[in-house]
């Protein structure tokens, strides 16, 4: 029977069994993750939910190729970020209508020092998240990785928690974060 606080490395084994609750839990897990990711370089949801979507299916079909099992998170931040990219290129080139007009870089606008900086930063938060518990993890995932700013009473009926523990909880587990990221 899989824990709500199951790692990652394990439930990728669940996975690789064939474990249907396995794949549902890091779904849930993730989902919110990866979504965010094209939303936050400014496309929209459906294209959010398409790079979600095809994100998960090339995990299910890489799951036995995955190098390091407990790099799950920054593993499909990589692919989400790649596909992302893919598409904001795409988009650019139907509308500018030529190829050899577009600059080398993903993004234009941002330094590469910048993007590796903010990079090592989501890679480093995914680290101090996954050695929470995973009501903590859960509960900051709501709260500060959703792709729009729920409620706490949204977050209390997502969690199973009453609404006025969650800033109590969200306190404490900020400073299990900090703790856990020095």
């Amino acid at each position: 029977m899989l824990r709500r606080d199951t790692s990652d490395a394990a439930l990728i084994s669940a996975c690789r069994r064939g474990d249907r609750r396995a794949w549902d839990r890091l779904f849930k897990r993730y989902e919110r993750l990866v979504f965010s990711i094209p939303l936050n370089y400014g496309l929209s949801r459906e294209d959010a939910a398409d790079i979600t979507q095809l994100t998960f299916s090339i995990l299910l079909q890489s799951i036995d190729r995955i190098a390091d099992d407990s790099r799950l998170g920054p593993w499909l931040a990589v692919v989400a970020r790649r596909h992302t990219w893919r598409l904001m290129e795409r988009k650019r080139r139907e509308t500018t209508g030529a190829e050899g007009d577009l600059p080398e870089s993903p993004l234009p606008d941002d330094s590469s020092a910048r993007s590796m900086e903010r990079w090592e930063l989501v890679e480093w938060l995914d680290q101090g998240l996954s050695q929470l518990n995973t009501r903590c993890r859960e509960l900051l995932l709501a709260l500060y990785f959703a792709p729009e700013e729920p409620s706490y009473a949204k977050v209390a009926e997502r969690l199973g928690m009453p609404v006025g523990s969650i800033g109590p909880t969200r306190a404490r587990c900020l400073k299990q974060l900090k703790a856990k990221l020095g």
